[in-house]
């Protein structure tokens, strides 16, 4: 498609986002078609474009609207691909949250095949979009790299080349600097005296004037020392035929991306039904390596190691000074083993929230690890009571004052810090407004959790005296009683 065909096409795609979205809720359109000028903007640009026949398309909504952003995003889901079949369509992440969780890919979702086979390898690849496409919940599935774009080959003819004095190298230069100028072959700057300030200065022929083959060969070639410039036609032909927009590699061997989205469903559920056998294609290619990324990756290893430091901490023993009075950080699992159970539960639900949600359930994961880590402590003071004499409950009540009024200042801390983000102002907003509520609201249940409830399971579960071998190494040490002094040391330490 022709870079003037592709213009068209996004005046026609705007037209209908805004029979979606009235004008009076949009507050900006922007239209970026094709790659961005210069390398410096190519590698610190976020755009999923890969060539001259894509783009993206920037909608900025005012604060007063009728629908959500995702709202919009699930209609224009179903139009957009109605009205213009031949088009591929998708969504990428427009927060700052979800871009940084998706480890700067244009989707949550991430499938690579990796092998040698290039052929073989994209026909799995766009086999394996088809079935992903058929899951439930599962949106804007596409291959990210395009091997059929078209393209116009240059064949020198050396012989001839070489009769005028010039070598392939040479025409390759000179018409890589006509076409897309001398700012990369040949960088040139110019020193505003006035301001302090370089100026590129690029020489390149212009792209209205190169609308056919018979104007590309047109070209003149020129090169250092030669005589006179010569006609590209007189050097070399042109044929028509297909080359591949973008290449990628991983681990040295080139890969291809099936990116996919959630609507309407967590991701954990859709990505696990997408990884199974129902999805996957029972005849991969020999050579080819299917393989996962993105943020479902990466929330499932942080899930795995949720849990692997979970059941570390359990078995884990911090020593104070002088080797006395260990404190088993395991005491939870003996004494509130529920507890431990609900915290891995709680962490393998919000890893699975939608892909809207996922602030949602970051700030879940934040207040569990608050609520946990005050629970713990909480249990400690409790331990040290027991310790000294006094009985579960005494300990109990004895430990939630001490703890009030850190636990107090954690969670107000926390919850002052995120209010304004909760109240969802600015641009944006509304988009990491869960975050703030989830940690303000689950700050403030878990803060009445640890404060009454915790004390009270203390003290129902723990009627016995603290463990034999967490006073082993004092009595190692010749004393059969620990004092205050030692009790409250390690408290402080710890």
């Amino acid at each position: 498609m022709r870079i003037e065909q592709v213009d068209q096409l996004f005046g026609a795609v705007e037209a209908s986002i805004q029979q979606v979205i009235p004008p009076d809720e949009t507050a900006l359109v922007l239209h970026n078609i094709g790659l961005p000028v210069g390398g410096i903007n190519l590698a610190f640009s976020d755009s999923a474009t890969v060539g001259s026949s894509d783009g993206e398309i920037l909608v900025a909504l005012k604060p007063e609207r009728r629908h959500s952003t995702f709202a919009y995003m699930k209609t224009l889901r179903q139009e957009l691909p109605r009205k213009f079949p031949s088009t591929t369509f998708f969504f990428p992440p427009g927060d700052i949250v979800s871009q940084i969780l998706n480890f700067g890919l244009p989707a949550p979702i991430d499938i690579q095949i990796v092998g040698q086979n290039r052929s073989a390898n994209y026909a799995l690849a766009r086999q394996i979009a088809d079935q992903v496409s058929r899951v439930p919940g599962v949106v804007d599935v596409h291959v990210h790299q395009i091997v059929d774009a078209p393209a116009l080959m240059v064949n020198v003819d050396r012989t001839r080349a070489a009769q005028v004095g010039l070598t392939q190298r040479d025409v390759a230069n000179s018409l890589l600097a006509s076409l897309a100028s001398s700012a990369d072959a040949a960088p040139n700057f110019w020193l505003n005296p006035k301001n302090g300030v370089n100026y590129r200065v690029a020489v390149q022929t212009p792209q209205y004037r190169v609308d056919s083959p018979d104007a590309l060969q047109s070209e003149p070639i020129n090169a250092a020392g030669a005589s006179s410039p010569e006609l590209l036609t007189n050097l070399a032909g042109v044929e028509r035929g297909t080359t591949a927009t973008v290449s990628n590699h991983y681990n040295v061997q080139p890969v291809f991306d099936i990116f996919a989205s959630v609507q309407d469903r967590d991701l954990g559920g859709a990505a696990g039904i997408s990884s199974g056998s129902s999805a996957m294609p029972r005849g991969r290619c020999p050579g080819a390596a299917p393989s996962w990324s993105g943020a479902r990756s990466e929330h499932e290893r942080g899930l795995r190691g949720a849990e692997h430091r979970t059941d570390l901490r359990d078995r884990a023993r911090l020593r104070p000074h002088g080797g006395q009075l260990p404190v088993l950080a395991r005491s939870l699992h003996h004494h509130l083993g529920p507890a431990r159970r609900h915290r891995r539960d709680s962490l393998g639900a919000v890893s699975h929230a939608d892909e809207h949600q996922r602030p949602l359930s970051h700030g879940a994961i934040m207040s569990v690890g608050v609520a946990t880590s005050n629970s713990i402590l909480l249990v400690t003071f409790a331990n040290d009571e027991r310790r000294e004499g006094h009985g579960a409950m005494t300990a109990a009540l004895s430990a939630g004052y001490t703890r009030l009024r850190p636990v107090l200042m954690t969670a107000l801390a926390m919850i002052i810090g995120m209010f304004p983000m909760a109240l969802g102002l600015g641009e944006g907003g509304e988009q990491n407004a869960p975050l703030g509520r989830a940690v303000i609201g689950g700050l403030a249940v878990a803060t009445v959790t640890t404060l009454f409830v915790v004390p009270v399971i203390y003290s129902l579960l723990r009627r016995q005296a603290p463990f034999q071998e967490e006073a082993g190494p004092a009595e190692a040490t010749g004393s059969t009683e620990v004092g205050p002094g030692n009790s409250r040391r390690r408290s402080n330490d710890t």
